[in-house]
């Protein structure tokens, strides 16, 4: 790409030269515009190629798809993916107009997500906002005619609607997806998207997929300080391509730079609407895809022997109280946690992805507390119904959700207990 064509897309994409020109920095660093630039593109990128392995499943624009089994370790497609809700899913184009989604009545814990092309929440109806009985919603894109209280509005013409319905598995799943085949979606039926290069692309490639990912969603007004720094860039340098290095360390080294509270690193209060907090949006793309505000759920990940991963072959115990503050359910998943970072559920003898309030067989106190065992080995006897096996092998790690979170959940009153070396 030469520089008459990065102006052509960049106007394209809603950012005028002659603004460039105001707010582009004078002497930027090259390397560091590289590294920052290729941050910000990274939830565009996740999010374009994440779309397309769905739809090559053979699913369509603005289409509802439904998943019909929980999450097992041969899941591959989303990083930290759950075990306690299926998921029904549909990448929507409203360039061409609203799309319509009816939700039945639901008896359990759901919620449904719009995400815009930069991961953010623009809604969630749910459990939370909406209730049990369900509704029929008007989704419209930037500029749509819209209104009244069953409008929500994507801030992208490009979309992620992601819904989570809570089921038990076993023979609660024919129950689960008969409510999954109550929801449905009707709408245009949207423009066949393009190929992107995905994050590996050499940095020529990423960046001419990023502009124009960026013309496809143009981005918000506030970021115009940020993009303008693409004028400067030279996709071919070898300052370019140390900036990208950069940038691929910082993403991949990310799950080691979280702060901890007593064992946990806890989400920050922006989780699922970043603002300009590009760095916070790109490792979260890269590390929970998805992922819901911070008041539908709260995310914790155990802090381990080092930067949230457990190494060795020590057994641990977490102890928690019989009730927690929160308003629906509580989960603990286990993870592999793979070369780049990303983490997926590992092969057991229990088949047992996670454990939580809902888990059968699970041995309380007598005032109701619950010890949980965590390691690569049985513990045996009365501790092995409260066993969360780890990996054979390898590094791993441990996230904690909570679903509908309290007040002081939230606001840090209340903190989880530190998992401890039994």
């Amino acid at each position: 790409m030469n520089r008459r064509e990065l102006f052509l897309a960049l106007a394209a994409a809603g950012i005028a030269p002659q603004a460039l020109a105001q707010a582009a920095p004078g002497a930027a660093d090259p390397t560091a515009t590289a590294r920052d630039l290729w941050l910000y593109g990274l939830p565009l990128i996740e999010m374009a190629t994440t779309r397309a392995r769905h739809l090559k499943g053979g699913g369509g624009i603005n289409r509802l798809q439904h998943t019909r089994q929980l999450a097992d370790d041969r899941f591959r497609t989303v990083t930290t993916p759950n075990n306690d809700t299926l998921y029904s899913f549909a990448w929507l184009d409203l360039s061409q107009g609203p799309v319509t989604l009816t939700v039945p009545p639901l008896d359990r814990y759901w919620s449904v997500a719009l995400m815009d092309m930069y991961t953010n929440n623009n809604a969630v109806l749910g459990t939370r906002t909406v209730g049990p009985q369900g509704g029929t919603f008007t989704i419209v894109g930037p500029g749509q005619a819209g209104g009244g209280p069953e409008t929500i509005r994507a801030a992208t013409p490009h979309a992620w609607l992601l819904v989570r319905l809570l089921t038990d598995g076993g023979d609660d799943l024919p129950v689960t997806h008969a409510l999954q085949d109550r929801f449905k979606l009707t709408g245009p039926a949207g423009a066949t998207t393009p190929v992107y290069a995905p994050r590996e692309a050499q940095p020529a490639d990423y960046f001419a997929s990023m502009l124009k990912l960026l013309e496809a969603d143009p981005p918000p007004a506030v970021d115009r300080r940020m993009l303008a720094r693409l004028r400067t860039i030279k996709l071919d340098s070898s300052e370019t391509a140390a900036g990208v290095q950069q940038a691929r360390m910082i993403a991949q080294m990310a799950k080691g730079r979280q702060g901890y509270v007593q064992g946990w690193s806890y989400t920050r209060p922006n989780l699922g609407d970043y603002d300009q907090d590009y760095l916070y949006r790109a490792i979260i793309a890269l590390l929970g895809l998805g992922a819901l505000p911070v008041a539908e759920a709260m995310y914790m990940r155990a802090e381990g022997d080092s930067g949230g991963l457990f190494k060795g072959d020590d057994l641990y115990r977490l102890s928690l109280p019989a009730q927690m503050p929160l308003d629906a359910f509580w989960s603990l998943s286990m993870y592999e946690v793979v070369e780049d970072g990303q983490q997926f559920f590992t092969a057991n003898p229990l088949n047992r992805y996670s454990i939580g309030d809902r888990t059968k067989g699970l041995k309380r106190n007598a005032d109701g507390s619950i010890d949980l065992w965590i390691g690569r080995s049985d513990p045996g006897g009365e501790r092995s119904a409260n066993w969360l096996p780890a990996p054979r092998s390898g590094p791993y790690s441990m996230t904690m959700r909570t679903y509908l979170p309290r007040a002081e959940l939230l606001d840090g009153r209340w903190r989880l207990p530190a998992v401890a070396k039994a």
